[in-house]
């Protein structure tokens, strides 16, 4: 039989507010354990809660950005469960009228292929803390400083069908809420995380199947893998003659499998109900104008704008598009060189290479993209040539200085005085005799890959800093006349 997927995502993004939703307390990631949980946050009796405006306006950024209804009157409810890092015994989140509504994210795939994907709602709510099962032995450690951080809850519709569609789609949010400057993004530091719901049909069937919840996974490549193992593992479990049980997964990275964790519960497990303690939030049209006014470039008009304005090809816009730290990055070194494809070229190549070599993100790059820009100045107006480019990239990396000063100190400046080249041509093809009577006897057509020999032995003269297009023309030239 043959089966299809059947993915909903649920993104938690942790909204980038100094303080808490409810409370002044500092969101700021790596302070000591509890140091930064107030009255608020560890509900001590008389505390009341206060909304933070800020996270209302980030919210409705992003409702804005994937082109969804914005809940001109949302509501808080509270969402009742009992475990050791949730103080309150309830979580305050929004089900009944969240503050955005149905939308939609456009997603491309690697072969080029592009789908819509339904955004059902996204709600604001609070995190809960962190429980630390390895601080202490055989004990488990609560950490509350993450209680009550601004999340952003995104949930899709079942629209995915291949771990590559979901990721694809996990890719453009986390673009998305980083270039509206509303969430980190830091999946190690478990500011954007998410939910994977998958099940399992026959192809054809219009039914779903029952569907598993995999929680908390903070990377891309984790997503797909565990994705791809829970569709693998539902396909054998009811093909050997066993049924899928509705329940919440956790996926073990170091197996790559995942495990149950307990049963899923429903809704009404949770017995919601609007919370006393907040009003419901009311806006108008001309706050949601103001903050539509607000939101800078997104990731799709950017990518429009890079072919037009750079003349990339789709693939180079999409890459450098994708993300505000890339993007900026980009054009800073498009414009110190004024040449978008060379600027592409070397931010996807070179730079890219070291960048993943060292595990760094762009925006920790030693090479600013101002600097990288005056290296490619001096590529472009043949001061140097692309292998000593690479030389000059190397030392400017390690610290060694400016472009300029490394060409300079190291003697890397181009050859292009015309007599100095053709004394080393005119010296390499004296003492090259049984190479120049191979390319005397050769077939027009097959002399020009004979050329590399001749250039080879003029770059090392040279100690590569000749012009190699001025040396390939003078060798052309001088070995076809010996021809005649």
């Amino acid at each position: 039989m043959e089966w299809e997927a059947v993915i909903g995502l649920e993104i938690h993004a942790q909204l980038a507010t100094k303080s808490k939703i409810f409370s002044g307390a500092s969101t700021a990631f790596g302070a000591e354990p509890n140091t930064q949980a107030c009255a608020v946050d560890l509900a001590l009796p008389g505390t009341l809660p206060v909304f933070n405006a800020e996270a209302l306006r980030m919210a409705v950024m992003f409702g804005l950005a994937v082109d969804a209804e914005i809940g001109h009157r949302s509501v808080f409810d509270r969402k009742n469960y009992f475990y050791p890092d949730l103080p309150k015994g309830y979580q305050t989140s929004q089900l009944f009228y969240p503050i955005v509504g149905p939308g939609h994210i456009d997603i491309e795939l690697a072969d080029g292929t592009h789908k819509r994907v339904g955004v059902t709602r996204a709600h604001l709510e609070e995190d809960a803390g962190k429980s630390l099962h390895d601080a202490f032995p055989e004990m488990t450690g609560i950490d509350l400083n993450r209680a009550g951080t601004p999340l952003l809850e995104i949930v899709s519709e079942p629209d995915m069908r291949s771990a590559e569609e979901a990721v694809a789609y996990v890719r453009k949010v986390h673009a998305i809420v980083t270039t509206l400057g509303i969430c980190d993004g830091d999946m190690s530091q478990g500011s954007f995380r998410c939910d994977c719901n998958v099940s399992v049909r026959p192809k054809g069937q219009s039914e779903f199947g029952t569907r598993t919840e995999i929680k908390n996974i903070n990377s891309f490549r984790f997503i797909e893998k565990a994705i791809k193992g829970e569709i693998e593992r539902q396909i054998d479990l009811i093909e050997d003659g066993g049924r899928v049980i509705q329940a919440t997964r956790l996926y073990d990275a170091d197996k790559d499998e995942t495990r149950s964790m307990r049963t899923k519960e429903e809704a009404n497990d949770y017995r919601y109900f609007p919370c006393p303690d907040l009003l419901p939030i009311v806006i108008d049209q001309a706050y949601v104008e103001s903050v539509r006014h607000s939101l800078p470039e997104l990731p799709d008009a950017r990518h429009a704008r890079f072919m037009e304005e750079y003349g990339l090809g789709d693939y180079d816009a999409s890459v450098l598009s994708a993300y505000r730290d890339t993007a900026d990055y980009f054009e800073t070194v498009a414009k110190a060189v004024n040449d978008g494809k060379l600027a592409a070229n070397w931010v996807m190549g070179e730079l890219s290479k070291f960048l993943n070599s060292n595990n760094l993100e762009i925006k920790e790059s030693p090479v600013s993209a101002q600097a990288l820009g005056e290296l490619l100045a001096r590529l472009k107006d043949d001061t140097i040539n692309g292998k000593a480019a690479k030389q000059v990239f190397e030392a400017m990396w390690n610290g060694e200085g400016s472009a300029d000063a490394i060409i300079e100190a190291k003697g890397l400046k181009q050859v292009t005085d015309t007599g100095a080249l053709e004394a080393m041509v005119d010296e390499v093809i004296s003492k090259a005799t049984p190479q120049v009577e191979q390319y005397k006897a050769a077939e027009p057509e097959k002399r020009g890959k004979m050329l590399g020999f001749f250039m080879g032995q003029v770059m090392k003269a040279s100690k590569g800093t000749a012009n190699p297009g001025q040396v390939n023309k003078m060798l052309k030239h001088k070995l076809d006349a010996l021809c005649d």
